[in-house]
């Protein structure tokens, strides 16, 4: 196993060394410059818990003993509620033995003598795995393994065999600032998130850490925990801590979670900007090679937000964009326009994905009814492929563990309560398992059919070199209209078929299917066979260029000042609100982040017509790790609401020729000032 994990890392890396010779010949400015995928040592994931079974093995289920005056039968249904097996419970056992079950998902049902179900608990049978995951699958999910198994190991283990049964490349965990780090400078030396990242990598999984949390010890007198800490200083030195301490631990760091929403502080995009370039700069100097990436962002993709990463020259201080999504895979393309400008053709990392689905029985188990069992495990395939056409990298579904959302009554998790699999997690396995090392090709869009989605992959199934199509026909609309469409296609008889599977990874034969439904499905063709389809190209965005300042601007406006827009559904954008006609401090701040002094100057380099910002320009000398303040003041003058006024206030630095830092804000008197709540370009 080992022998064949080396034998592909080495492959890997003469690509990529070719590949990065081809682009220094070439002068192309692509991500591959700045970016590249961390490997790791992988073995082929053998036991993974009682309730996880390979194809060929004896599915044997312990009986519930908390029941056992009750039940005299049992039954195993399939994902489709048919009995495919049945039998008496044996009062003097422990256990049932269903014999070798197919590749699917199982509900087993216990059941008293009037035929009614007692209680009931599931199995998965997976496809034998043959080789490990390619070390550049797109296919993850966000496992937050830390916070699911809390100081426990035999729980932490569990999930991260679960997730590498599952064929995913990347897991996302979480961590709490506080506490790991417990006053300044003060590290507590072992903590659940330590043993965490160690068990997921030795799994051969790649982790990506998140936080969204700032200690009691660096909050200001009008802060909050859940915002960010006003000196950048203070998250400088901890990711710059964090990426020494975890180094080859953790591969990945996003510096916040979901900063631009209320529940994670409703940060305006400049505060984003200014944040990130802290951060980035802080885990560098911890670990130049560690990948950093933007602070995640949700919620409908707006052009003011990217405007705001674009006019701050944010680029250069991440190395993916990463973003969340909790939309229907059709609208992915669509809405996801500005994430490819902002990303500045940097990877894009979709980080959480799900369309919540509503639980039907009540706590502690918040399951989900048979038929919403079955419409989430079909919405997985859904998700991935259309997120990897829209131009996702890397897709982190939400969430492994069980995990519900009770003020909208919504389940997320693809293991139930006591982490047995729901039928989306055997879904995500067959993903995992088809998608390995997957590239999206395009989408072939049939003529007048616009029900039926069908995206061409190269990808390494089961290790080999494949082309694979995923498909299946769907109508827009919530999960009640869903699941009811079929569409008659054929495939031109100058491609030939190899496999079809269905979305559990269930062989179908040698041929595609005529109709596409809602389950999708994964045909597998040669090499190349793809091609030969009129496919429209998966969308990208152009490369900038650019180098990071060490010297970082920023505007600290007080957090009452902060409003929400609410201009278009679903969008989430907060601006800083001033009083029209009223002298307003703006408490600007200059940081040095390197490891000489600085001295230059910053000027304003916009302001709009008739409004008064004094004074004009500072002339600043700051030591390393040194912020010093720069007062201003502000006069916005009374004029009527414009959605299309200009309300950009931009300032330039000049600190030699690698040293141009830039901050780029608005300021609004009411909310939708200068903004039409235009999505897309």
């Amino acid at each position: 196993m080992r022998e064949l994990d080396m034998t592909y890392t080495k492959r890997f890396h003469k690509t990529t060394l070719w590949i990065y010779l081809l682009v220094l010949y070439l002068g192309c400015p692509v991500g591959l410059a700045q970016w590249h995928e961390p490997t790791l040592v992988r073995q082929i994931p053998t036991t993974v818990s009682k309730d996880i079974f390979t194809e060929g093995q004896i599915v044997t289920l312990k009986l519930p003993l908390n029941d056992m005056g009750q039940i005299t039968r049992w039954q195993v249904l399939d994902d489709s509620q048919e009995v495919v097996l049945s039998g008496k419970v044996d009062t003097e056992a422990a256990s049932i033995s269903a014999g070798a079950l197919g590749i699917g998902w199982y509900r087993i049902e216990f059941l008293n003598p009037e035929g009614h179900t007692v209680t009931w608990t599931t199995a998965a049978v997976l496809a034998k795995p043959c080789v490990t995951v390619s070390q550049d699958s797109p296919v993850c999910v966000d496992s937050a393994t830390a916070w699911f198994a809390k100081d426990d190991l035999n729980n932490q283990e569990n999930l991260a065999r679960l997730a590498s049964r599952a064929n995913v490349n990347w897991v996302r965990d979480r961590i709490k600032w506080r506490e790991v780090e417990t006053a300044p400078g003060i590290f507590e030396a072992h903590t659940t998130y330590d043993t965490a990242a160690t068990i997921q990598t030795k799994q051969g999984l790649k982790v990506l850490q998140v936080f969204h949390d700032t200690p009691p010890w660096a909050i200001e007198d009008d802060e909050i925990q859940g915002r960010y800490a006003s000196d950048l200083r203070i998250p400088f030195k901890f990711c710059k801590a964090m990426a020494i301490r975890f180094k080859g631990r953790v591969q990945a760091w996003e510096p916040w979670n979901e900063g631009n929403v209320s529940d994670f502080g409703g940060h305006t995009a400049d505060e984003m900007c200014a944040y990130q370039k802290a951060t980035y700069l802080g885990f560098k100097a911890g670990d130049p090679n560690v990948i950093v990436c933007w602070n995640v962002s949700t919620a409908v993709p707006t052009d003011l937000h990217t405007q705001v990463v674009l006019e701050n020259r944010t680029w250069p201080y991440f190395d993916t964009y990463n973003v969340h999504t909790y939309d229907w895979p059709d609208s992915y393309e669509r809405l996801w326009m500005p994430v490819h400008e902002a990303a500045c053709g940097r990877p894009i990392w979709i980080t959480e994905s799900d369309r919540g689905i509503k639980y039907e029985t009540p706590e502690p188990w918040y399951d989900l009814s048979l038929t919403a069992e079955i419409q989430k495990a079909e919405f997985m395939a859904q998700s991935y492929a259309s997120s990897f056409y829209a131009g996702a990298d890397r897709h982190f579904h939400f969430i492994l563990g069980h995990y519900q959302e009770t003020r909208n009554h919504i389940q997320f998790g693809l293991l139930r309560l006591d982490q047995t699999p729901r039928a989306s997690y055997v879904a995500l396995a067959a993903i995992g398992r088809f998608l390995n090392g997957a590239h999206c090709l395009g989408r072939w869009i049939l003529p007048d059919t616009p029900q039926a989605h069908i995206y061409a992959f190269e990808a390494q199934p089961d290790g080999h070199e494949k082309s694979v199509l995923v498909a299946w026909a769907e109508t827009p609309g919530d999960w009640n209209k869903r699941g009811k469409t079929q569409v008659d296609w054929k495939l031109p008889d100058t491609i030939t078929v190899d496999a079809t599977y269905d979305y559990l990874g269930r062989s179908l034969g040698t041929e595609a299917p005529r109709q596409l439904q809602s389950a999708p499905v994964f045909v597998l063709l040669e090499t190349g066979q793809a091609r030969k389809l009129p496919l429209k190209p998966r969308t990208t965005s152009s490369y900038r260029t650019g180098k990071p300042s060490s010297v970082v601007l920023q505007l600290n406006m007080p957090r009452q000042s902060k409003v929400k827009l609410d201009q278009m559904a679903w969008a989430s954008e907060f601006e800083h609100q001033v009083a029209s006609d009223l002298k307003t401090e703006l408490p600007l701040y200059v940081y040095n982040f390197g490891d000489q002094p600085v001295q230059g100057t910053i000027a304003v380099a916009h302001c709009p017509s008739g409004w008064t910002l004094s004074p004009k320009q500072w002339t600043v000398t700051c030591n390393p790790m040194e912020r010093q303040q720069l007062r201003a003041h502000l006069i916005k003058p009374a004029v009527p609401f414009s959605e299309s006024s200009d309300n950009w206030i931009k300032l330039q630095g000049n600190f030699g020729h690698e040293e141009q830092p830039v901050l780029a804000f608005r300021c609004i008197s009411k909310p939708g000032e200068g903004y039409n709540g235009k999505v897309g370009r």
